[in-house]
């Protein structure tokens, strides 16, 4: 899988929150960053991701729908790992003691990661 540019994510974020086929239009009216890209730029993007793999383009009507093809669970797992490779070595224990030490979480961040690790343990021992 290939890795996406800031432009080609933020219009997969807004086909992955359609839940279904959109238009360049709509895709174009739902940006949050780059709210004023020409219709032309964002129909080029949206080219590249045909070509990328990760959208479909539906043109058996006069308007295009475009639908993704890359879940976007899938394409987190890829940059999960990517990240988690280039800047941990690997491991999601440096990534989270980087993160205690770095004071990024609070005291109830804590409280409740421990929750959910203690959920996620509890489902193991079955």
């Amino acid at each position: 899988m290939k890795k996406l540019g800031d432009a080609e994510l933020e219009i997969m974020q807004v086909i992955w929150e359609a839940k279904g086929p959109v238009t360049s239009k709509h895709v174009q009216t739902h940006l949050k960053t780059r709210s004023g890209l020409p219709l032309s730029s964002v129909m080029a993007t949206l080219a590249t991701l045909v070509k990328k793999g990760f959208v479909y383009c539906d043109r058996t009507t006069r308007t295009n729908f475009y639908s993704a093809v890359i879940d976007k669970s899938e394409y987190q797992k890829f940059e999960n790992e990517n990240f988690l490779n280039r800047l941990y070595n690997n491991s999601w224990k440096n990534l989270v003691v980087t993160l205690f030490q770095e004071k990024v979480f609070s005291k109830k961040d804590i409280e409740d990661l421990k929750d959910e690790l203690k959920k996620y343990d509890d489902r193991t021992d079955n």
